[in-house]
């Protein structure tokens, strides 16, 4: 039997949201494309850095994602940052519609990525941070890459 992880390759990810964010779970979600934008996908034209997702008439929708149009396309290109459509079941929706609606979360694209010849999308629940956690992150990040340093330069 076959990894799943195996025939997966990410298109982009959204790295300023592990920033902004605390990521307290994630979903897996379809996404509703057309045929020129799986192509600019392919391509890696894609910037996921301010989106969001929003429940609206019980569907999810995903904004502020910028699908770069495809060079070779003509009439079928559509607009760069038009909103698209999630595919997750009625129950999923309801869920994380739920969840949404505690204070101060929301649902943010993590990555964008090919599961086969499908184009899928991790989300986030998040919980934003204040200014002194990011702080705090990163110095907790500066002091791993400077013990690693100087691990490394005492095995020398």
């Amino acid at each position: 039997m076959a990894d799943k992880n195996e025939n997966i390759k990410i298109a982009a990810q959204n790295k300023k949201a592990y920033h902004d964010y605390f990521v307290e779970d994630t979903y897996e979600a379809g996404i509703a494309l057309s045929g020129t934008e799986v192509k600019s996908i392919r391509q890696g034209a894609v910037n996921m850095k301010d989106s969001y997702c929003h429940v609206e008439k019980g569907e999810m929708i995903m904004y502020g994602v910028h699908i770069s149009p495809y060079e070779k396309g003509n009439i079928f290109n559509k607009d760069p940052r038009r909103e698209r459509k999630l595919l997750l079941h009625k129950k999923e929706i309801m869920k994380l519609f739920g969840l949404c609606g505690k204070e101060g979360y929301t649902l943010i694209p993590l990555k964008m990525y090919f599961s086969g010849s499908k184009v899928k999308v991790e989300l986030g629940l998040c919980k934003g941070k204040k200014n002194y956690d990011k702080r705090d992150t990163e110095a907790k990040k500066q002091a791993a890459r400077d013990i690693e340093r100087a691990m490394r330069e005492r095995n020398r």
